[in-house]
């Protein structure tokens, strides 16, 4: 393990980190640059695209796309967060990160990924009333209710990244620099703690566990009271129409949760970088990346409000 000089076993004696490569050799190197380049331009240019079509068109000025609109900005900011970086590295074989800079990639990646759980959850309390109680849909999602739920989401997700950021960059740290992983995540910076007081981390990260398995019931029971709807809907349009919403969040949802566990609670025995460097990308890169194609691709909607307004631009 390379150590900057001047490092001792106090953390404010650490300059810098050495995050994980994702390879050694220098053609495979430029082969990842190539391919985190193509998938964030991909992921760039889908939100952005979901952001400006929802924008743009006020006929999508609804409770379920105004989350969408906003799951569509946790996404650019959370992909933003890790990826250029690992591009960095992979371009210039250099996989140092400043401790500050580490600090604001931690805190910015807990922040837009713990919102988005958050969000997700309220997209599933969208699609519940809106599908077995659309009568009250209009009392109980006016628009400030709506921007309340945002605000609290994005509040929320704040406050987790505040008190993870400050409780894990607070430890001493006495076992090197060097990073099991591509961006700087709380499980391999605990890993470099030669004191307990990490098991205060170890106590907050179960208390979001706990949290967010409170939020996965919650997601869980919501599409369950949904598929019961929709199974007694007569119309076999009306029942397609309603999967085609409820399916691909559920998809969504399953992914990001499972893997996330998965990286933050799986045990230390199973634990290996390639492992960690799969599970952790599954979670951090592919969902912000493939939320765009799944929302588009099964709304009928959307892709109709983003085909009248590319018609519009060109015609001017």
């Amino acid at each position: 393990i390379y150590i900057p000089s001047g490092i001792s076993g106090n953390s404010s004696s650490i300059r810098q980190f050495l995050l994980l490569a994702f390879a050694d050799r220098r053609e495979l190197q430029l082969l990842h640059f190539w391919l985190f380049l193509g998938i964030y331009l991909a992921a760039l240019l889908g939100n952005g695209l979901i952001i400006t079509t929802i924008a743009c068109d006020h006929h999508l000025h609804t409770p379920m796309y105004f989350f969408l609109l906003n799951l569509s900005l946790l996404d650019l900011g959370s992909i933003s967060t890790t990826l250029p970086k690992a591009m960095a590295s992979s371009l210039w074989d250099n996989t140092d990160i400043s401790y500050k800079g580490c600090a604001a990639q931690l805190f910015f990646f807990v922040f837009l990924m713990s919102a988005e759980f958050y969000l997700l959850t309220i997209m599933s309390y969208d699609r519940y009333v809106a599908i077995c109680k659309p009568l009250h849909y209009g009392a109980l999602l006016g628009s400030r209710a709506c921007v309340h739920m945002a605000a609290a989401a994005w509040g929320t997700g704040f406050l987790t990244a505040l008190l993870h950021t400050a409780n894990t960059f607070s430890l001493p740290l006495c076992q090197g620099n060097a990073l099991d992983q591509f961006f700087c995540e709380i499980p391999q910076i605990l890993k470099l703690s030669c004191s307990h007081s990490y098991l205060r981390e170890i106590g907050l990260l179960v208390v979001s566990a706990c949290l967010a398995f409170g939020c996965f019931v919650f997601i869980v029971v919501s599409y369950v009271e949904i598929f019961r709807a929709v199974l007694r809907i007569p119309s076999e349009q009306g029942r397609h129409k309603a999967f085609s919403t409820c399916l691909p969040h559920l998809a969504v949802v399953s992914l990001f949760i499972s893997t996330a566990a998965f990286a933050y609670l799986k045990p230390p025995s199973i634990s290996s970088p390639s492992l960690d460097l799969v599970v952790s990308f599954l979670y951090s890169v592919v969902p912000p990346a493939v939320n765009p194609l799944i929302y588009s691709m099964r709304n009928q909607e959307l892709k109709s409000a983003f085909f009248k307004l590319m018609t519009g631009l060109i015609h001017k």
